[in-house]
């Protein structure tokens, strides 16, 4: 059977972006489109360097906002997967809501926690843990629920607990699904803890971005878009590198 070739190379993306920002910046220079509407790549570049220290602080408020709300919404999610998948009770109440919930933009909910908990840090990790917690909890009970029940019942009749038939034959069989919702995670953590700072903070990207539009600096809009974008990959990529190192014999087979 023919094999196709490898798309994990990352030159090829590489060199696509570099044309991209090299067409960008000539078309911008050719056309003589004003910055306010369309800054060239070189006129973010100088904003990264005029407003460094302004970015930093913003991003460091947003990162960590981030890192504490992914941290604090994975480990519920985990806690309410492993309560579900042991008690079918559980699972019949809170799982339909789970997915109902889904249903509801975070957009809407962002204003209402802000209004609720104020402009501070508990309203930003709030709708973080929201964002993170639902496709976690739902892709581990998901993975917690469709293991191997035959290899389960060769367990109990070899006498074994419940806790050795979790580790051996749930748990394993459910971690793909759960670095698949960690993942999906990943990639909406950051906007929620954005989303929440438009409706009203002190500091970070999302306010700073507002202020930005409200200035029409549209160079330092790109420049904080494009900070918001590489800490959404980095932590898409520190995740998938977990992944491989946890569950490689999935990824060999």
């Amino acid at each position: 059977m023919k094999r196709f070739p490898s798309t994990g190379n990352p030159i090829y993306p590489s060199i696509a972006l570099v044309l991209f920002v090299i067409l960008w910046e000539v078309v911008v220079k050719v056309k003589d489109i004003k910055e306010y509407v369309l800054p060239a790549p070189s006129a973010i570049l100088n904003e990264f360097i005029k407003s460094k220290d302004l970015l930093l602080s913003h991003s460091i408020t947003t990162i960590t906002e981030t890192v504490l709300g992914f941290i604090l919404g994975v480990i519920l999610a985990v806690l309410l997967s492993v309560i579900m998948s042991n008690f079918k009770i559980i699972r019949s109440i809170f799982y339909p809501f789970m997915v109902l919930s889904q249903t509801v933009p975070i957009i809407v909910i962002a204003p209402l926690i802000t209004i609720w908990f104020g402009i501070g840090i508990v309203s930003k990790l709030i709708v973080c843990v929201l964002v993170v917690f639902f496709p976690v909890a739902l892709s581990l009970t998901e993975g917690l629920n469709s293991y191997d029940r035959d290899f389960e019942e060769l367990l109990k009749c070899m006498n074994a607990s419940r806790m050795q038939i979790f580790t051996k034959v749930k748990l394993p069989s459910a971690l793909v699904h759960f670095f698949s919702g960690l993942k999906l995670a990943a990639a909406y953590a950051v906007m929620g803890t954005v989303m929440s700072e438009w409706t009203g903070a002190q500091k970070g990207l999302g306010i700073f971005l507002t202020r930005s539009m409200k200035s029409f600096k549209t160079a330092a809009m790109f420049a904080d878009i494009v900070i918001i974008s590489l800490f959404s990959i980095l932590l898409f990529a520190i995740i998938s590198i977990i992944e491989k190192k946890t569950i490689k014999w999935e990824l060999k087979g």
